[in-house]
This record gives C-alpha cells, structure tokens and sequence, in this order.
C-alpha cells in the first residue's frame, strides 16, 4: 500500500472514529439549563385501562432565547401534608423518553407523571389513607436546581413508598405538549 493510501485510510478511520466519539446529535445543543425553564401541570387524564390511575403532563417551557437540549427523565417529589411515609414522596423514574430533544425558545417539553389515587378498599404504605400532595418539586434531568408547581387539590394520591412496582412514577420526557 502507497503512503498516499495509508494516509488517506488513517484520516478515514480518524474521522469516523471522531464520529463515534462524538455520540448522537444531541450532544450538540447544550442542556437547558434550570433558570431557562418554566415549568406547569397539564390537565390530570384519567387512565381507561386503569381504574384510579391518572396521568399528569409535566411541562417544561423554554423561557431562554436560544434552544437547548432536554432529555432523560426528570426527578419529581411530590410534597404534602403528614403522612405515616412523610410528608414527601419521591417518585420512581422510567427511562422511556427520547434520546435527543431540541426545545427552542418558547417551546415545551414533557414528561408524564402518572399517579394512582386512593380507591375504595385501597391501602398505601404503613396505613396512609387520603393524602393530598400541595406541590410537585422537580430537577430537570442533569440539572441540580428546582422548581415546583402547585398539585392539583382535587386529585389525592396513593402512598406506596415501599412498593417494588408502585402506581406512581415519572416517565422520560418527550418532545411538544402531551
């Protein structure tokens, strides 16, 4: 082989190397970061092939001038009154959203947080009976800083803390509105 075609395999080999290297293309628009967010509750649908079961859109807004990345599954406490498990439930989080998200500005995002309410005959964990969270305290994914939402009044949810596969969780973000 020539050096002109040693070279010419070298540099290709660099650059899908460099490519791989890189990742998907997401990693080219920087996450959005706390304070570029606003974020709001959605209106609480209730799930037909589970009874009790509602799914709350978690919306995130860009409020910043420029798109940024949001991606990954946000965390999210709901935070109430006492309860025998505390007065604040963390939810479990399913990794199902998209790999990638561009948000320009003005846009949402959105993660689903799907909660079971109490129903007729229903226990929570250690006895929690009715128990209405008064707020929704979330951190982006990758982010440390958060913000919180005022929690539907009307919509109490199930304790199940120590549940291996609770009615409660938080679902990847996708991409628009739900």
């Amino acid at each position: 082989m020539n050096v002109r075609v040693k070279q010419a395999a070298a540099v290709t080999v660099l650059g899908i190397a460099a490519l791989t290297a890189a990742g998907p293309a997401e990693a080219a628009t920087p996450r959005c970061a706390t304070a570029d967010l606003a974020v709001s509750l959605g209106e609480p649908t209730q799930l037909e092939e589970a009874t009790g079961q509602y799914d709350v859109p978690l919306m995130f807004k860009n409020v910043s001038p420029r798109t940024c990345g949001l991606h990954g599954v946000p965390e999210v406490d709901l935070v109430g009154p006492a309860d025998p498990n505390g007065p604040v439930y963390h939810l479990p989080r399913v990794d199902n959203g998209v790999r990638g998200n561009e948000v320009p500005p003005g846009s949402t995002a959105t993660a689903t947080v799907t909660v079971l309410s109490r129903t007729p005959g229903s226990a929570g964990s250690q006895g929690s009976a009715s128990w209405t969270p008064s707020k929704l305290v979330t951190v982006p994914p990758g982010r440390t800083e958060a913000l919180s939402v005022d929690w539907p009044s009307w919509l109490p949810v199930l304790r199940q803390d120590a549940a291996t596969r609770p009615g409660s969780w938080v679902n990847g973000i996708v991409a628009g509105p739900a």
